[in-house]
């Protein structure tokens, strides 16, 4: 029963410029962004991590920096499965122009059938970005315990993506949740099921802490006493 904390990055240049960034390379985090991601070490405070994953794109590593350097020996491992969602031909434009393109009605209202011209599908997308999840967390609960706690720093669409999987929703409903920049989520993968701790959290984390306490987490009958 490893718990997952899925960051998202910081705001970034692309974020305030309107732009689709994707994969673009360079789109480092705005001002803001950057004091967002120096907050994170302090939300994270009491936390221990036993792997960090980022994205492999400047903007996420760039969130987790801080979050290192008051860590010191804590590894980043990248992995491309994580990645933002290659958005093809679509990639640098702004979002106000793809506003108008057919595409865009059915990346809002059915997901499962979008294929960016030039990328990926939506699909595909989550496939893989779940498949990582799930590799990932088989890993750290099989080296560290079930008590343990692994980061993963992403985007948007992923994280909801994610999210959407472990809620046993359908791809075409993932448009319903949102995760801010620098947000965390949070869940936990269980044998029977996955549970969803955090969503787009953007204040206190003290309730992510591992506590030796018994009977009272996920499903917890009455819903659990929450962070010390």
């Amino acid at each position: 029963m490893a718990t997952l904390i899925l960051v998202r990055h910081g705001r970034s240049t692309a974020n305030t410029s309107g732009l689709l960034a994707g994969r673009t390379p360079g789109v480092e985090l705005d001002e803001r962004g950057a004091a967002q991601a120096a907050a994170l070490p302090a939300r994270l405070d009491g936390i221990p991590f036993a792997a960090v994953v980022s994205s492999p794109l400047q903007r996420c590593t760039q969130t987790l920096r801080p979050l290192l350097d008051a860590r010191p020996g804590t590894e980043l491992v990248t992995d491309e499965r994580i990645s933002e969602c290659d958005y093809g031909d679509w990639t640098g434009r702004k979002l106000s122009e793809l506003g108008g393109e057919p595409l865009m009605e059915v990346v809002q209202q059915h997901p499962s059938a979008a294929v960016f011209p030039g990328g990926e599908s939506m699909r595909a997308m989550q496939a893989r970005a779940v498949a990582c999840v799930r590799e990932w967390n088989e890993r750290v609960e099989r080296e560290h315990g079930e008590k343990a706690v692994f980061l993963m720093c992403s985007h948007g669409d992923i994280i909801k993506a994610i999210v959407a999987d472990a809620l046993g929703m359908h791809l075409d409903l993932f448009q319903r949740l949102h995760a801010d920049p620098c947000s965390v989520t949070a869940l936990s993968y269980t044998r029977l099921r996955p549970f969803l701790l955090k969503l787009g959290d953007t204040a206190d984390l003290g309730a992510l802490v591992p506590r030796e306490a018994e009977g009272d987490g996920p499903g917890t009958v009455g819903g659990g006493a929450g962070a010390p």
